[in-house]
């Protein structure tokens, strides 16, 4: 099985939160290496995850939880967002989820179809799963950016 670490953290669903979720991606991100663009990116697609769980997850009167976790790969961050609460099992998460399909109802997932274009162009992957709650998974992979190591030659594209 491929090596990652995993860093899950809890929130309330409150819209003051949603700062400190965008603050927590970006450091993760830059910590990996990830362009200013793409964390913008991962930044943009979070908020509107986020900001689905605080408007439709729960009652107002619900004390309700939204779930953040990160599979920090070598070659790819893997952001899920969780509005049911519960922790994540990476494995079974990853294997009863699919990818989101343009032609299926967005009303089922509780969001605006804004938001989810959004994620869907931003991230490189997208899948969702909405048996109990929705949980949406996205990934981003690093792209590295340079000259290998032992690259000695430039292409003049002649």
């Amino acid at each position: 099985m491929e090596s990652f670490d995993f860093i899950e953290m809890k929130f309330p669903a409150k819209p003051e939160y949603v700062g400190v979720i965008r603050l927590s991606i970006s450091g993760i991100a830059n910590r990996m290496g990830f362009t200013y663009e793409d964390i913008e990116d991962l930044k943009i697609s979070i908020s509107e995850a986020v900001t689905n769980v605080v408007n439709h997850a729960y009652n107002e009167k619900d004390n309700g939880v939204v779930t953040i976790g990160f599979g920090v790969y070598e070659e790819r961050l893997e952001v899920m967002v969780a509005d049911h609460g519960g922790s994540f099992n990476l494995s079974e998460v990853k294997a009863k989820i699919g990818p989101y399909d343009s032609n299926e109802s967005v009303e089922n997932l509780r969001e605006g179809g804004f938001g989810l274009f959004l994620i869907n162009t931003l991230m490189d992957k997208v899948e969702i799963n909405n048996n109990s709650g929705v949980i949406v998974l996205m990934t981003k992979y690093l792209e590295k950016i340079g000259v290998e190591l032992n690259d000695d030659h430039v292409s003049t594209g002649q």
